[in-house]
């Protein structure tokens, strides 16, 4: 894979050369790739054919989450989420000791893995979000809770330049992988300043159906904002704001 240089960029093929634009710039490659029906067919790409369904899987998986945390993320997320949350599910599909390659799963895979997994690599959870939190889930009732101990904003909360106010937010997911279902929910705090007076502890409690079998995973996030002439707006379109897989419960 080349990089074009120069003022005039392509995109198309020309004789056996590619031109396309990606997130990196635009590339050049050389045409080719073996024929489809001899991936899909010849013995000797038995791997080949294992890797894509296991690639597709997480692909689905991803999709997924995505649809089902979409309220969160679209406030939170980088250009990079889609390949990042694949990579990750393939690392658990790959953790999967119970299926044969090719057949190996996400949910019968180590979910656990997930945990601490950002969806904005510009606002990680863990460099913004410094106070004593304690996420508990409770499988039983459903109830996913985030105790928040008593806190000053700006002693707590590592924000962007700007930042006038913040947001805290806690959601819950129930993944149904093969039924390609979920089932979600997700509490706001108050917008609270940005500043250094204290805050008394808040609890935070996202609830679904309690009793059921499905993996869950557990949010929190952080939201910035900065105010103008008493409007409240998300600092530099929600660009820093914070969200991350805190917890995974796997049956």
């Amino acid at each position: 894979m080349a990089k074009q240089k120069g003022i005039l960029k392509l995109k198309g093929t020309m004789g056996d050369i590619t031109f396309y634009k990606t997130q990196d710039g635009y590339m050049a490659r050389e045409k080719g790739g073996l024929d489809k029906n001899r991936i899909m067919t010849d013995p000797a790409f038995k791997r080949t054919r294992e890797n894509g369904m296991e690639f597709g899987t997480a692909g689905k998986g991803g999709q997924l989450i995505r649809k089902a945390e979409r309220l969160l993320i679209r406030q939170a997320s980088d250009n990079r989420l889609v390949s990042r949350l694949v990579q990750q599910l393939m690392t658990v599909i790959k953790s999967d000791s119970l299926n044969e390659r090719g057949q190996r799963s996400i949910q019968d895979g180590d979910m656990g893995l997930l945990e601490g997994f950002d969806f904005n690599q510009k606002g990680k959870l863990n460099t913004v979000f410094f106070n004593g939190y304690l996420p508990s889930f409770d499988r039983a009732t459903g109830a996913f809770d985030v105790a928040i101990a008593a806190f000053a904003p700006d002693e707590t909360i590592d924000a962007p330049r700007g930042t006038t106010h913040i947001q805290l937010v806690a959601g819950v997911c129930a993944l149904d992988f093969p039924g390609r279902t979920f089932e979600e929910d997700h509490t706001l705090s108050p917008i609270i300043p940005w500043d250094n007076q204290p805050q008394s502890a808040l609890n935070l409690v996202a609830t679904i159906g309690g009793g059921g079998t499905l993996p869950v995973i557990q949010l929190i996030g952080v939201s910035f904002f900065q105010e103008v002439n008493g409007e409240m707006y998300p600092l530099r379109n929600g660009s820093f704001n914070a969200l991350a897989i805190v917890g995974v419960d796997q049956v």
